[in-house]
């Protein structure tokens, strides 16, 4: 089976074929560079996605307090991710990067705040 990719590692944006067989990318054609194909073997081997979100606050001068994680987690925790991130209530001021919700499903990945609330 082949799948489409247009990467975004640089600005070329360059259309990649990536052969798969069981799961695993076993050539890359069409990337300019190096970059290139790691991002396509990630792409299919193991995707991970930045989760983004809001948050309730109490108290605040908003009622919603944009976070995200710090780093990528697997594209297929999203929804338990989720479910764990809903569960949170802000309730003091925060500034862009502390943290709300710590070692989010046990991957050491953090949500921070990405606005700064009082």
């Amino acid at each position: 089976m082949n799948r489409e990719l247009t990467c975004i590692e640089c600005p070329t944006g360059c259309a990649m074929t990536v052969a798969v067989e069981d799961g695993r990318a076993v050539r890359v054609e069409g990337n300019g560079c190096r970059r290139g194909r790691d991002y396509a073997v990630a792409e299919v081997e193991h995707p991970e996605r930045l989760l983004t979100t809001t948050v309730p606050a109490r108290g605040l001068s908003v009622r919603m307090v944009p976070v995200r994680t710090n780093r990528p987690i697997p594209r297929d925790t999203r929804a338990d991710a989720m479910r764990e991130i809903r569960k949170v209530l802000v309730s003091g001021p925060v500034k862009v990067g502390d943290v709300v919700l710590h070692n989010l499903l046990g991957l050491g990945v953090d949500v921070i705040a990405t606005r700064a609330v009082s």
